[in-house]
């Protein structure tokens, strides 16, 4: 009530409880009363404080280290998932939630070696749909947002503006995960109709992508389930289902488990591939976290530049694609200063 008829801010619909106030009422409301931004930052900071830094000094070791459980079959694409507690989910995005990567600390003498894929899931994209125009910017070494952004406004690559490439960004990794036109609209703050033709020049200039977006659904009709590059299946019985909402998932998964299907399946073999490479030179550095398409090596600190090429070597040599396979690493104190 205070913020809606008190201070008389645009009001949402009520529910029978009240007015709702939950994130995206507030994110919509942001810039018409300095209050807004202040409940928006209370509530990440509780959110933080409780879930994250209460949480995890409560499960912190005699020996000063966290030990989390990774599962190897709950997730339907086939990602590693964390629990007890869960590591994989600390944020990173807002400058709040990477403070407390800081918590994370190599012991005296030891860094943190930090790598992760550089757009993985676009490059097993241009990889399975067979794109050439995408594949040929990913050997050519150029940004595929900056690339998209100068297709999707009919602009010159060196006329992209930050806004541009953002909502370049948002339509590259929405047609990923099968995003409609109303959502990406929502994402990016445009029209439905802006929305569309963002898409419709995407898929214009990635014939290819879309070309598999139609085959990979059909496929996964005929054939009750869909597999990645390594052969591993997830059924799909949603795809026959009567409920249209029910269906679309089943579509959106068709579309989206080959992809990061694949990629869990390529950082697992990294994984192995570093487990093995470390053991045979003998070095005492290991391996400490996964984190979907990162891993974090724990070495001493004589071993930390030979390590560092070491983790970049074996993760880009994981699998054989018709694009490369690019990681970046950094050496840090903590996990904050290695990210």
């Amino acid at each position: 009530t205070v913020l809606f008829e008190n201070l008389l801010l645009p009001a949402p619909k009520k529910t029978k409880t009240g007015y709702s106030t939950n994130a995206a009422v507030l994110e919509a409301l942001k810039g018409k009363h300095p209050i807004v931004e202040r409940i928006l930052n209370y509530r990440e900071l509780t959110k933080l404080k409780s879930t994250y830094a209460d949480g995890l000094v409560k499960v912190i070791g005699a020996d000063g280290r966290i030990r989390t459980r990774f599962q190897m079959t709950v997730t339907a694409t086939g990602r590693l998932s964390s629990t007890d507690p869960n590591l994989q989910n600390i944020p990173v995005r807002r400058e709040l939630g990477s403070a407390l990567r800081e918590m994370f600390v190599a012991q005296d003498g030891w860094v943190l070696i930090d790598a992760d894929y550089s757009q993985i899931e676009l490059r097993l994209l241009a990889h399975i749909a067979d794109d050439e125009n995408m594949r040929q910017a990913f050997l050519r070494g150029e940004d595929i947002h900056a690339v998209t952004a100068s297709q999707v406004f009919g602009v010159p690559l060196e006329e992209v503006t930050p806004l541009m490439r953002s909502r370049a960004k948002a339509v590259n990794f929405g047609i990923v995960y099968g995003i409609s036109p109303f959502s990406l609209s929502h994402d990016i703050g445009v029209s439905v109709a802006e929305a569309k033709a963002y898409m419709d020049s995407y898929f214009k200039k990635y014939s290819g992508v879309h070309a598999y977006m139609k085959e990979i659904v059909q496929k996964a009709r005929r054939d009750g389930y869909v597999v990645t590059l390594f052969g591993r299946r997830r059924p799909l019985p949603e795809l026959k289902s009567t409920n249209n909402s029910v269906r679309s998932f089943g579509e959106r998964a068709a579309l989206n488990t080959p992809i990061q299907g694949t990629a869990a399946d390529i950082i697992k073999i990294a994984m192995v591939r570093v487990f093995r490479r470390l053991k045979a030179e003998g070095c005492a550095a290991r391996l400490i976290l996964q984190v979907h398409d990162e891993l974090i090596v724990e070495a001493p600190e004589s071993e930390a530049g030979a390590v560092k090429a070491l983790l970049v070597e074996e993760m880009e040599k994981a699998a054989d694609l018709t694009v490369p396979l690019v990681a970046e690493a950094h050496i840090g104190k903590t996990w904050a200063a290695a990210k």
